[in-house]
């Protein structure tokens, strides 16, 4: 996706103009995540289908970030965008023409991503279209079969309310860890409070990672919460891509062998950073 992110400098003015810091930026949340991966010294590689003219741009763009590109280039669609605009508080609204994802096909995603991998990362956004939607439940299978461990984002409430709970767990049904934020969690689970949330995902998942924003994050299964911690007080300036820091600060730790603990203060530390600057790439 190309991430569009508005900053207007107070409420917007129906009909007229407010000034406003406007910034455009290769994004999307499984590029954010990379992207993020790159950063930490993880290997990692990022599965894709874009606009075919900006192929070759993007693939420089992720290899000049330490990440290795796998683009299908689509002739009939161009590159997704995401338009962000941002609150003085730091919350987004997001308006998403997905473009060339739509055609995301399982031929763009070869059993040949999966050598030498130890886990498969796929965003939610992924499921809300029959397409990428077959895309991705193949390579979960074939993940499977070989025994590598796959994790989900749900990536959007506001999707996930439009196609319902049972649907989504369906779809995503074999998946070992699931990353949700507390309003993802509620709608998948029905359910209030991150404690509860944790323990109806278990079921579904082995491991669950429930991110709560300011208040840090937290990580259990079908017993309930095995760890949990606070988030650091920063100055808020934008939240786009603190979700998918906080995924790529945990996943580079738990890979690199650190315990449940460290691994996800990591996490937490990574979406703390993300937040203090525009745009869900590091600064």
């Amino acid at each position: 996706m190309t991430d569009v992110i508005v900053v207007p400098e107070g409420p917007i003015v129906k009909g007229s103009d407010r000034r406003a810091t406007v910034r455009s930026r290769p994004g999307g949340s499984g590029a954010n995540q990379a992207v993020w991966l790159g950063a930490m010294g993880a290997d990692v590689v990022f599965a894709a289908r874009v606009g075919h003219a900006d192929k070759t741009m993007y693939e420089n763009y992720f290899r000049g970030l330490d990440v290795v590109a796998i683009l299908a280039g689509d002739r009939e669609q161009p590159s997704g965008v995401l338009v962000t605009i941002v609150d003085p508080d730091g919350e987004r609204s997001f308006l998403t023409d997905r473009g060339a994802n739509l055609n995301l096909s399982p031929d763009d995603l070869s059993e040949t991503l999966l050598d030498d991998v130890g886990m498969v990362m796929v965003s939610g956004y992924s499921f809300f279209a029959p397409g990428p939607r077959a895309a991705v439940q193949r390579l979960f299978a074939a993940a499977k079969a070989r025994g590598i461990a796959v994790a989900v984002d749900p990536a959007s409430v506001g999707f996930l309310l439009e196609v319902g709970a049972p649907r989504f767990l369906d779809w995503t049904q074999g998946a070992n860890w699931i990353f949700a934020n507390e309003s993802e969690a509620e709608a998948l689970t029905g359910v209030a409070g991150y404690e509860a949330q944790m323990r109806v995902l278990g079921e579904r998942f082995d491991t669950v990672l429930i991110k709560r924003g300011r208040l840090g994050a937290a990580l259990g299964g079908r017993d309930g919460v095995r760890v949990e911690q606070p988030a650091p007080q920063v100055v808020v300036v934008d939240s786009t891509g603190a979700g998918d820091a906080f995924a790529a600060g945990f996943i580079a730790a738990h890979l690199a062998g650190d315990d449940e603990a460290s691994a996800l203060a990591k996490g937490i530390a990574a979406g703390a950073r993300a937040v203090q600057s525009i745009g869900g790439q590091p600064a």
